[in-house]
């Protein structure tokens, strides 16, 4: 049993339940939502509590929510909504970028023969809470899409690394699958001695290549099956197969689902919305696990994918 900060306070990690392990709440472009006129703070918390209690109230009883740095996370307004909802929402520290760091970071730390400044911050946030707020953050979040490595993005897949070895806390990166970025988190992560039972490679779900995922399944990592409802990157079905593929090569023990999706997100003009009918919390509990059980697929394997795995992704962190 192992103590897991939420936006509600502390929890035992038997009491995690059925897990969602990448869902978002918010996810903004900050300085515009302040320079323009169409966000309704209370129209859209209220929005939040509406769409969280119908998940809970469909049987699931927690969100880890990888919004960090470059997604803008903004603990206040989580805890306003965490307060209202009987569900919990797990908070991450991280920086998110494919390419270059934010500028705050560009003429600070290492480059200058100073002290990584996003060690400091990571560790601040798991260990004493988030300014301003009374949560802590649980777990840390960093990106490699398909720029690849970057300097910036290992820059900060290290300092991830560095923070976790203090800490103790768990990992999730954003992949891209197609390029095999998943190989490369692994030797950065590798060096750093982490330990890849310690990590999500997130959206491992958007590829069909089942030996590829095989292979960092057998390394130890968790392959984060986790955008159910983005039938325009891969289809329904193809999602529904992986999954299916995998749990009977028999690594259910080494996958997580999830939908990626948000109560409100501003990167997509709404118009597009509709292109996604099914983007939301409720479709794998309504439309994916009855397709999972049809492809073969046992209660106990979902069990484990929603309940077991993330309980053991939390547990077991204490600092190296």
């Amino acid at each position: 049993m192992t103590s897991v900060a939420t936006a509600r306070g502390e929890i035992d990690s038997t009491d995690l339940g059925r897990t969602l392990m990448h869902e978002h709440v918010f996810v903004l472009t900050t300085d515009v939502q302040q320079n323009n006129d169409e966000w309704d703070e209370d129209a859209r918390v209220k929005d939040a509590v509406e769409k969280l209690t119908a998940l809970k109230s469909a049987g699931y009883d927690t969100i880890v929510d990888p919004t960090v740095i470059g997604l803008g996370r903004y603990i206040p307004r989580i805890e306003k909504v965490a307060g209202q909802v009987d569900l919990n929402i797990v908070v991450a520290t991280g920086v998110y970028t494919y390419d270059t760091v934010p500028f705050y970071f560009h003429f600070r730390g290492p480059g200058l023969g100073l002290p990584e400044p996003m060690v400091e911050m990571f560790v601040r946030d798991i260990t004493q809470g988030i300014p301003g707020t009374s949560t802590r953050a649980a777990f840390l979040k960093c990106a490699i899409d398909h720029f690849g490595l970057t300097p910036d993005v290992e820059r900060i897949l290290r300092a991830v690394a560095q923070a976790h070895r203090q800490t103790g806390a768990p990992i999730t990166v954003h992949t891209h699958p197609a390029s095999q970025t998943g190989l490369d988190v692994d030797r950065v992560l590798s060096e750093e001695g982490v330990d890849p039972a310690r990590v999500v490679l997130g959206h491992s779900g958007d590829s069909t290549d089942a030996d590829h995922l095989s292979a960092l399944a057998e390394k130890g990592y968790v392959l984060g099956m986790d955008r159910f409802g983005i039938d325009t990157g891969l289809a329904f079905d193809e999602r529904v197969d992986i999954v299916a593929e995998m749990a009977r090569r028999g690594y259910a023990d080494r996958m997580v689902l999830s939908q990626d999706a948000s109560c409100h997100i501003d990167w997509i003009d709404p118009a597009l919305l509709p292109m996604n009918p099914r983007w939301h919390f409720l479709h794998i509990e309504q439309d994916v696990l009855p397709a999972l059980r049809d492809k073969g697929v046992t209660e106990e394997q979902i069990d484990q994918m929603l309940v077991a795995n993330p309980r053991r992704y939390f547990e077991n962190v204490d600092a190296y």
